[in-house]
């Protein structure tokens, strides 16, 4: 959510006045700062985690909002061949023969991470992907391609489809594909909850629908 949230900031900030601090981590992190106590108007993290902070009390179960959806895909360097990522075996194919792979370290609770450790056990090529795979913390492990450190990044489509010297080469096959749902709330201690509202209506509404297919995101059907 973090080039949706940015996007619309200076909208924001030059129609209310207000000044909007923007903070970005892995989901994991964020969550246990908030869980350690740390003070926060408004927070977009996968749903799953905004429900845990909702049931710790630190988030306002009636603020919860879904955002936006977000699959795993696949980036290479430009002008590198693309990968075949039309089936599962395709996929493991594609990343048995790359020599270099980066991902979000799961250690930091990257969604993404956690959920290619898990895919890489499930498929039997954990221990091949290993020694040949950079864990990355926080930003896009689609860098490390444009700097040739890595020949796929493997991470949410949303981080890697707009890195520049970098081409995104697809999603995931479906069969093994996995969609986060980011979702948005307000913090029960919150110190300007009224503008911390404002900015997640903002955030929930048509302006930012625009703005999610060109950055690797797509539209969800909100829970009631």
């Amino acid at each position: 959510m973090k080039d949706v949230v940015l996007a619309l900031r200076s909208e924001y900030e030059k129609e209310s006045g207000n000044k909007v601090t923007v903070d970005v981590a892995p989901a994991g992190t964020l969550a246990k700062r908030i869980e350690d106590g740390e003070a926060f108007d408004l927070v977009a993290v996968p749903r799953s985690v905004l429900d845990r902070l909702s049931g710790a009390g630190r988030v306002e179960s009636a603020s919860r909002i879904d955002l936006a959806g977000v699959g795993v895909g696949v980036a290479v360097k430009a002008g590198a061949p693309l990968p075949d990522l039309s089936t599962v075996e395709a996929f493991k194919r594609t990343v048995l023969a790359a020599k270099s792979i980066a991902h979000t370290d799961p250690a930091a609770g990257a969604t993404s991470g956690i959920y290619l450790a898990q895919l890489f056990g499930k498929l039997g090529i954990a221990d091949q992907v290993k020694p040949k795979t950079t864990l990355v913390r926080g930003g896009s492990s689609a860098d490390l391609v444009a700097r040739g450190e890595a020949e796929l990044a493997i991470q949410q489509a949303s981080e890697i489809v707009n890195v520049p010297g970098t081409v995104y080469a697809g999603p995931l096959p479906k069969e093994i594909q996995r969609i986060t749902v980011y979702s948005g709330g307000i913090g029960t201690q919150a110190r300007e909850k009224a503008a911390a509202r404002a900015f997640l209506a903002l955030l929930a509404g048509p302006g930012a629908a625009k703005l999610l297919q060109p950055h690797g995101l797509e539209p969800v059907e909100r829970r009631p």
